[in-house]
């Protein structure tokens, strides 16, 4: 038999690497969840984390909209479909759609404490913390200030 072109073994490579990329994304995703972070600065919230990190200017955020809530109670907020991001058993991040329709942008791993905080973007932001109210009231000071 004549040997297979060199053409087959670079299919067989390539192959090869889809899950090697897709491991490699679902370790980085790993990795990003136990690290993700939010801090409130005169710039603006900070998101760290995954791929949806980014900087909320303070006059984004619509602070006396803002509320403590609980996502296993408040049906209208609940995220239905996830449009782009992560949605993992207790780790939902990214964009989402919520039952109301509305689109919201989520770093939520307890869903029985979020801090739900509306922009002038068209959004709401939805985050999971250890007090929320806490949060909601540092937002509120440093846009007062401003």
């Amino acid at each position: 038999m004549i040997p297979a072109a060199g053409k087959s073994l670079w299919f067989f490579a390539i192959i090869g690497l889809v899950p090697l990329a897709a491991l490699g994304v679902l370790m980085y995703l790993a990795w990003s969840m136990q690290g993700a972070q939010f801090t409130v600065s005169s710039e603006g919230l900070r998101l760290q984390g995954d791929l949806y990190g980014r900087l909320i200017p303070l006059q984004s955020l619509k602070f006396y909209e803002a509320v403590v809530t609980d996502l296993n109670a408040d049906r209208d907020h609940q995220p239905t479909r996830r449009t782009m991001g992560t949605s993992l058993p207790g780790y939902s991040a990214g964009w989402f759609r919520l039952r109301n329709g509305a689109k919201a942008l989520l770093y939520v791993t307890d869903r029985a404490r979020v801090a739900r905080i509306p922009t002038t973007e068209g959004y709401t932001l939805m985050l999971s913390v250890d007090d929320p109210a806490a949060l909601i009231a540092e937002i509120s000071a440093r846009s007062r200030a401003l």
